[in-house]
C-alpha cells in the first residue's frame, strides 16, 4: 500500500488507548479550556483521523507564513495550507501550558482534545492578508474563505495535541464519516491496491458518476474512494445527509458491488481552489489512495481561479519527489447525444456545443425546486428524486 505522507506509518493522533482516553477527558475537566472555532476543529478533526500526517499539532506562525508563502515548513516538509488554531480571545488561556480544546459544534461544547501549548503569538493584520493571498489567490471579501480566514482572529495557539473526539462528524454521520486509518484498514481488506479517490462537496450527478467509471477503466484500479466532505459549506450547498443519501443510492443501482466505498471526512470546505487541490492529494495518499481525481476548478468557488489551475499548480508548484499520490486530470464531463455516453469535453472538440446536455447549477435547482427531474443523461433518476424531495421540504 502506497506510504502515508511525511512518514513510513501513518499517525494519527486520536487516543485509541481506552484507559489513557479516560485519564485525559479527566484531566481535561480541570484544565484551562478554549472554545475554539469551527476551522480549528476542523483542523483537529484531520490531525486525530492520521489525515493530516505527519503533523503532531497545530503550527506556529513561522510555519504557518512558511507553508503560505512557499508550501513548506521551515524544517521542509512539502504542506500546501497553513494548519493552526487561531483564536480572538485568549482571556481563558492566560498563562497555562497545557489545556482543552471545545468543541463549537456539539451542544454543550465537550472537550475534544488536549493541547501542549507551545508558543501563542500575535498575528498583524499584514500577516493575515499575506497568508490569505497566497493560500486563496485574493482579498475579496466576498470570497467565502478569505471571509472566514480574515475572520478567525489574531492569536494564534501552536502545540501539540491528543485528539479525545471527533466533533459531530462520528455522532451525525456514524455510516460514513471514516478516519483515514479505518479507510486504510478498508482497502487492505478489500485486497485493493490501485484506489481512486473522489473528493466531492454536492450531489453527484451523472457526469460524476461516469468520471469516477473512467478513471477506475483507463487506470486499471480496482476501485474508488467516493470522500464527501461532511464538514460547513457555503450557503446553497446540499447538506451533508442528502449528499450522502444521493451517492449511496446512485451506488447501489449503478457500480458493480466491491468497487466503491462511500467514505467521509470531517473538515470544513476552504474553498482555496488550487491549493485546496493540493491539500486533498496529501490527505488521500494518507487514506491509503494512489490517484485523486482533479476536474475542472476543483475546490473553486465563483470566478476566482482558472479552469485548470488546480491541475497546473500540480505542474508549477508540487515538486516532483513531493507526493506518491498521482492525479487523474479530468475536463468538463457531459452526456453527447451524438455518442450516446457521457465523455470529457476535451475529447469530443469536433462536436457542435448543442451535442450536449449542459444545465447550469442554477437551471437543475430551479427543476428540482418545480419539481421536474433533470434529464437522465444529466442525472440518475433515483438520485433525482432525492433531491426533489428535499428541495420540496425546503420550499414548504
Amino acid at each position: 500500500m502506497i506510504k502515508p505522507h511525511g512518514s513510513d506509518t501513518l499517525n494519527p493522533l486520536f487516543v485509541y488507548d481506552t484507559e489513557k482516553h479516560h485519564q485525559l477527558l479527566k484531566e481535561a475537566e480541570g484544565l484551562p479550556s478554549l472554545l475554539i472555532n469551527s476551522a480549528a476543529a476542523a483542523n483537529a478533526v484531520m490531525l486525530g483521523a492520521g489525515y493530516f500526517n505527519p503533523l503532531r499539532g497545530y503550527m506556529n506562525l513561522a510555519d504557518a507564513l512558511s507553508v503560505a508563502e512557499t508550501l513548506h515548513t521551515t524544517d521542509g516538509l512539502f504542506w500546501p495550507v497553513p494548519v493552526i488554531n487561531l483564536t480572538d480571545d485568549i482571556s481563558t488561556i492566560q498563562g497555562a501550558s497545557r489545556i482543552a480544546l471545545r468543541d463549537p459544534n456539539t451542544e454543550g461544547n465537550p472537550v475534544m482534545a488536549i493541547m501542549d501549548i507551545a508558543a501563542i503569538e500575535t498575528v498583524s493584520d499584514e500577516q493575515i492578508q499575506s497568508m490569505a493571498q497566497q493560500i486563496f489567490g485574493t482579498l475579496d471579501p466576498e470570497h467565502p474563505g478569505v471571509a472566514t480566514f480574515s475572520g478567525l482572529g489574531n492569536n494564534l495557539i501552536s502545540g501539540d495535541i491528543q485528539v479525545l473526539s471527533f466533533s459531530y462528524f462520528q455522532n451525525d454521520f456514524p455510516d460514513t464519516f471514516r478516519t483515514a486509518v479505518e479507510i486504510r484498514n478498508e482497502i487492505s481488506e478489500r485486497g485493493w491496491e490501485k484506489v481512486v479517490a473522489f473528493q466531492t462537496r454536492n450531489p453527484m450527478h451523472r457526469a460524476h458518476e461516469e468520471l469516477c467509471r473512467m478513471a477506475m477503466e483507463r487506470l486499471d484500479a480496482d476501485g474508488v474512494v467516493v470522500h464527501m466532505l461532511l464538514g460547513k459549506l457555503k450557503k446553497g450547498d446540499i447538506p451533508a445527509p442528502v449528499r450522502d443519501a444521493c451517492i449511496r443510492t446512485m451506488v447501489e443501482h449503478y457500480f458493480p458491488k466491491n468497487t466503491v466505498m462511500v467514505t467521509g471526512y470531517g473538515f470544513d470546505m476552504l474553498y482555496a481552489g488550487p491549493r485546496e487541490a493540493v491539500l486533498h492529494a496529501v490527505f488521500r495518499q494518507n487514506m491509503g489512495a494512489t490517484h485523486l481525481i482533479v476536474g475542472r476548478d476543483h475546490a473553486g468557488v465563483g470566478d476566482y481561479y482558472g479552469a485548470f489551475d488546480a491541475q497546473t499548480i500540480f505542474d508549477d508548484k508540487v515538486p516532483a519527489d513531493a507526493l506518491d499520490i498521482q492525479i487523474f486530470r479530468a475536463d468538463h464531463t457531459a452526456f453527447s447525444k451524438k455518442l450516446g455516453r457521457v465523455v470529457m469535453m476535451n475529447e469530443a472538440e469536433d462536436h457542435e456545443k448543442d451535442d450536449f446536455i449542459l444545465l447550469s447549477g442554477t437551471k437543475v435547482r430551479q427543476m428540482l425546486g418545480d419539481g421536474i427531474a433533470p434529464p437522465p443523461e444529466f442525472s440518475r433518476p433515483e438520485v433525482a428524486q432525492i433531491l426533489m424531495d428535499y428541495y420540496r421540504s425546503e420550499n414548504a
